[in-house]
């Protein structure tokens, strides 16, 4: 297996994390760092391994490859020089650390944090100085523990993957103002051609200006009030014509840039609408992992070329399942134009097999979920951690022009009180559809009934309550080609010898079950899935990126067949 993407240490996913909160302040702390793996919590004297961040450990591009033991710290350290100006607040950003970590600025304590897969930063002005001696200390219980993890496993095997651990995305810091802009919240509203936004302050009631339409409009406002920015003649996004509109925010010194898509996402009538119109949406689920360094992209580009990719198969839609990415890969898909449905990771105790599986095997199996244990739920700190964390994924993702819909449950595991849940995400986002859970528990609510079918052909069935009717995974076939990847077992659900079968045997998935499905009713269908992942060889395309399973004319033709003239 051949690496597509040299990397360079130098400079290290050097593009700027934030796309929608762009400053002129920016020093990107990827590189070279210091590692310790340690049985003692405290801070260790030596540190004996290097260190590339932001990959992980496990990962072969870290420098390491080495694991760390579930009741291990794993600390890191660098030093960096810093010119502080006069008057200005100095940020410390991390995209993402598995899975709880303390920091240390210059001996002083600035923050801590819990869970693996959103970003956080702490205010560092009291403690930083011109040189720097920054310490981070991580502990990450994997699957021992029932924790946030999504695919992550200690032995990986079947669907599950290699865990890792501690800093797996970028660390940045930026220097603002006084008083600063903490964030923006946006909001499209296309039935009336305008969209708001909601500065976000270290206090309400300053001053700010929006800037947008090249500058020729300003709206003048205060820090914590909707400001309205109207357009005469709207320009929709869609993935056929992912359109943009820029704009920038200034607050006394401080000045970010950001954009905004104006469109529409609801169901109705059993179907799914997109600018107030019927749109299927033609997805494929994407775990989002890479064979050198597992959850962290190798580059940008990396991200631009599996985006890329997935349009030319003629997919509109990308499943992106039990893993947040960084905020780049969310606004490609903004720019390139693909919808996402963006799953909350799951979590909880390891799941239980038969209750995981038996929906695949027996008619009408079903489980209340008000039983916690039989679905790995039954521990408060999780459930508490899993609705912590849900709300702060989707107020993070919540200006991303293309997710479309949020998935909350994915086949029972770590399920619990479905209906609060689908309320509390209600009340955040309004403005998107909601899968509650995705393949089973189907608890008869919210606005979609949601099938996984692998093991036996999909015969469509309108809901009995209604709903919309969306096949959020399917298909899952292997074929595997040689020297792509490094396994001896191989997993998959259904397995084809040479491509020429594979391929057929795509194309008459689509043409016999999954077509014919969309003229009875069905809304939407999700293929398992974009690329194989270690022993999953499932994936239209190998793990190293470096060969399409699926002739991209079949691909076309699948997609001309089940989308039409929507395209």
């Amino acid at each position: 297996m051949q690496n597509r993407y040299p990397i360079d240490a130098d400079h290290l996913l050097p593009e700027y994390p934030r796309p929608q909160m762009v400053r002129a302040s920016y020093v990107s702390l990827n590189g070279m760092w210091e590692c310790a793996i340690t049985d003692d919590p405290g801070i260790p004297d030596f540190f004996p391994y290097s260190i590339l961040v932001p990959f992980s450990p496990e990962t072969r591009l870290s420098g390491m490859e080495r694991g760390v033991g579930v009741n291990q710290t794993l600390t890191y350290r660098r030093t960096f020089r810093l010119s502080l100006e006069t008057d200005k607040r100095t940020l410390l950003h991390f995209e993402a650390v598995d899975h709880s970590c303390t920091v240390y600025l210059n001996g002083v304590c600035v923050g801590s944090h819990r869970g693996g897969y959103l970003p956080f930063h702490f205010d560092i002005t009291v403690a930083v100085k011109q040189d720097n001696e920054l310490i981070v200390q991580v502990n990450d219980p994997c699957d021992s523990q029932s924790i946030i993890r999504g695919k992550q496993a200690q032995e990986a095997s079947g669907i599950f993957y290699s865990g890792q651990s501690g800093i797996h995305q970028s660390v940045w810091l930026e220097q603002v103002s006084r008083h600063y802009i903490k964030g923006l919240v946006i909001a499209s509203n296309l039935e009336q051609r305008c969209w708001h936004v909601t500065v976000e302050a270290d206090q309400s009631g300053l001053e700010v200006v929006v800037s947008y339409l090249d500058g020729s409009r300003k709206v003048k406002g205060l820090s914590g009030q909707r400001l309205n920015c109207q357009v005469d003649e709207v320009h929709p996004w869609s993935p056929e014509d992912p359109y943009l509109y820029t704009f920038t925010v200034t607050m006394a010194d401080d000045c970010v840039h950001s954009y905004v898509g104006l469109r529409s996402f609801s169901v109705t009538d059993g179907r799914l609408y997109l600018n107030g119109k019927p749109y299927y949406h033609h997805g494929i689920l994407d775990q989002g992992y890479w064979p050198y360094s597992l959850y962290t992209p190798p580059s940008d580009q990396a991200m631009i070329d599996d985006l890329l990719l997935i349009k030319k198969l003629g997919f509109n839609m990308v499943r992106k399942h039990a893993k947040v990415e960084n905020l780049r890969w969310y606004h490609h898909c903004d720019r390139l134009g693909l919808l996402v449905w963006q799953d909350m990771v799951s979590g909880g105790r390891k799941p239980f097999q038969p209750i995981m599986s038996g929906p695949l095997f027996l008619k009408r199996f079903s489980v209340p979920d008000s039983l916690y244990p039989l679905l790995g739920s039954q521990d408060e700190q999780y459930r508490k951690d899993f609705e912590e964390q849900l709300t702060q994924m989707i107020q993070t993702l919540s200006n991303c022009v293309s997710i479309a819909m949020w998935v909350i449950f994915n086949e029972g595991w770590g399920q619990f009180d479905t209906q609060r849940m689908l309320d509390l995400v209600q009340s955040l986002d309004s403005s998107r559809t909601i899968d509650p859970a995705s393949g089973w528990y189907d608890q008869k609510i919210g606005g979609f009934c949601s099938r996984h079918v692998y093991f036996k052909a999909y015969r469509h069935t309108p809901d009995s309550n209604g709903r919309a009717v969306i096949l959020s995974e399917f298909g899952g076939y292997v074929y595997r080609e040689i020297g792509h990847d490094e396994q001896t077992k191989i997993f998959g659900y259904k397995k084809f010898s040479d491509r020429k079968a594979f391929g057929e045997a795509f194309f008459d998935l689509y043409a016999n079950q999954i077509v014919p499905a969309k003229q009875q009713g069905l809304a939407a269908s999700v293929y398992t899935q974009f690329s194989d992942v270690q022993q999953e060889l499932n994936g239209l395309v190998t793990f190293d990126r470096l060969s399409v399973k699926v002739d991209e004319v079949v691909a076309l033709q699948v997609a001309a067949m089940l989308l039409g003239t929507q395209q």
